[in-house]
């Protein structure tokens, strides 16, 4: 499914209107009608009071309807209207007409104290405040409004998208309302699905309110959800070649976990033969741990890190190889550096880069540029920033168009890393993964990332689904281990390990899986 930006969905209002014919009112009609079936699916209607509150926009609109709805169901709406009234217009303007002919109580809110014994005395809440044109902080009695309804405890059922939460990129502006559900118009939009907002969303509802496909579809809107693809079939006449060779350079004297997990993770996710090149003092220890892996011990430096001698060695053995992952571990040690940016600019094959190796082409990024073979980048957003000379804040701040402007410009595939990973395309499109949770933030996990994209690429699927079924296996992974075991305390060997059962798991339950995407939106 597409995810939308805000001015992305005004334009598709504005085209269903013009080549279509649908107009606003029925637009601002099925909007308001998918949120009343989620309400009564939710919770039921008949008996029960509703207080609404809303604004004088469009979003106001949308909560008129409901409380309409409401009403005619049997249910007692109270709408409060937060704004100057003299301000609605078009359809918001009609349907506030509308409620205001029928026996439903509307109040203009001039103090806060008119809402606090409505909302502590109701069933449910609608919040149909602000919606997704909020472009300031929140403050006087909108903030104020939106903190009564987070102390209420209420059920909050929020139209298109929490008040207070940036439609774009997910970001609270000064306060945000907290609800249990969320009925999202026409797509979802990207505030929907990054965090904070994905949280605040509660469980997140998608209607398309009569949009045809051709206008959901539309090539111009570049963000999805990570749709799930088929994995390839393991035939009985295969053999461990057939699944893939990968060569993990990767490892030093200080970081023993990084090379383990990471060529290991390839093995577990379905990859066939993980080579490892890492200083030749680590390898007796990796392999009392990992045997499975085929080591190929290399000159090191006094550090005790790769030295750059090893350069022509591992160039030859990478022509041998289906991918080359470089970097877990390898160290800041100046000479290993300039290890990682002769590879990259040598290995013909395709190349994901992550941790140390990130910071070592950081400072020659347009090497990325001029590689031929795809080029895979998997950095937080510490790394990020090293890439694009920007501050952390302004990545984070920023995520999705940072993401897309650095991948078109490097010509690479770059998964930027944390909570909903997302995974950027030189095209411009980016995933947003949905799949793990905050135990896996913890030494190693990215290590164990960059061994499942190799297994992906290793069972057959093309680069760049491969790039996102390793996110999506990883995180997967992740939920299966915090499901057995609790978020608290898991480690990437637990990642590691469940890496089969992920597998097996998601080729037992593709459709149900696929169905709702991993549940995180439900069509209604």
């Amino acid at each position: 499914m597409k995810v939308s930006r805000v001015e992305e969905m005004r334009n598709l209002d504005r085209r269903a209107t013009e080549e279509f014919g649908i107009t606003e009112q029925i637009l601002m009609e099925n909007a308001g009608e998918a949120s009343y079936f989620v309400i009564l699916k939710e919770i039921g209607v008949k008996g029960r009071r509703f207080v609404l509150l809303c604004g004088v926009g469009n979003n106001g609109g949308d909560g008129f309807v409901v409380g309409r709805k409401i009403h005619s169901m049997g249910g007692e709406a109270r709408v409060f209207l937060l704004g100057d009234r003299d301000k609605l217009s078009g359809a918001a303007k009609s349907n506030f007409d509308i409620i205001s002919r029928m026996p439903i109580e509307v109040h203009d809110v001039e103090s806060i104290d008119q809402l606090e014994g409505a909302t502590f005395h109701c069933d449910a809440i609608v919040d149909a405040i602000f919606g997704t044109g909020l472009m300031r902080e929140t403050s006087g009695i909108y903030k104020d409004a939106i903190e009564l309804i987070n102390e209420s405890k209420k059920k909050v059922f929020s139209l298109d998208i929490p008040s207070g939460v940036n439609g774009d990129t997910g970001e609270v502006m000064g306060a945000a309302v907290q609800s249990d559900y969320t009925i999202s118009y026409g797509l979802p939009k990207v505030g929907n699905m990054l965090y904070p907002g994905f949280d605040l969303c509660g469980k997140l509802y998608v209607s398309h309110i009569s949009f045809p496909p051709s206008l959901c579809e539309a090539d111009s809107i570049k963000v999805h959800v990570n749709d799930l693809v088929r994995l390839p079939q393991r035939y009985k006449d295969t053999h461990k070649g057939s699944y893939g060779r990968a060569l993990f350079i990767s490892g030093s004297s200080s970081y023993f976990g990084a090379p383990y997990f990471s060529a290991l993770s390839f093995l577990k996710a379905g990859g066939g033969l993980s080579y490892l090149a890492t200083p030749q003092s680590l390898s007796p220890f990796l392999a009392s741990k990992g045997s499975e892996v085929v080591f190929l011990p290399q000159r090191e430096t006094g550090s005790g890190s790769l030295a750059l001698e090893s350069k022509e060695e591992l160039l030859e053995f990478s022509k041998s190889v289906n991918m080359v992952i470089l970097g877990p571990g390898l160290s800041l040690d100046s000479e290993t550096q300039e290890l990682v940016r002769e590879l990259a600019k040598r290995i013909e094959v395709p190349l994901l880069i992550d941790g140390d190796g990130i910071t070592a082409i950081a400072g020659e990024i347009e090497l990325v540029r001029a590689r031929e073979a795809p080029t895979i980048l998997t950095p937080h957003s510490g790394e990020m920033a090293r890439i694009t000379k920007m501050g952390v804040s302004e990545v984070d701040k920023d995520r999705i168009n940072v993401l897309q402007e650095t991948a078109r410009e490097l010509n690479a595939i770059i998964v930027l890393k944390g909570a909903h990973s997302l995974i950027g395309y030189p095209d411009e499109t980016v995933y947003i993964n949905t799949s793990g949770n905050p135990g896996m933030a913890t030494a190693g996990s990215g290590d164990a990332l960059t061994g499942a994209i190799a297994a992906m690429y290793g069972l057959g699927l093309p680069i760049g689904e491969a790039v996102r079924m390793g996110v999506f296996m990883h995180g997967l992974s992740g939920d299966l281990a915090a499901g057995e075991k609790g978020e608290d305390g898991i480690t990437a060997q637990d990642i590691v390990d469940y890496l089969p059962n992920a597998l097996r798991y998601y080729r037992a339950n593709f459709e149900e899986l696929s169905e709702n995407f991993y549940e995180s939106i439900y069509v209604v």
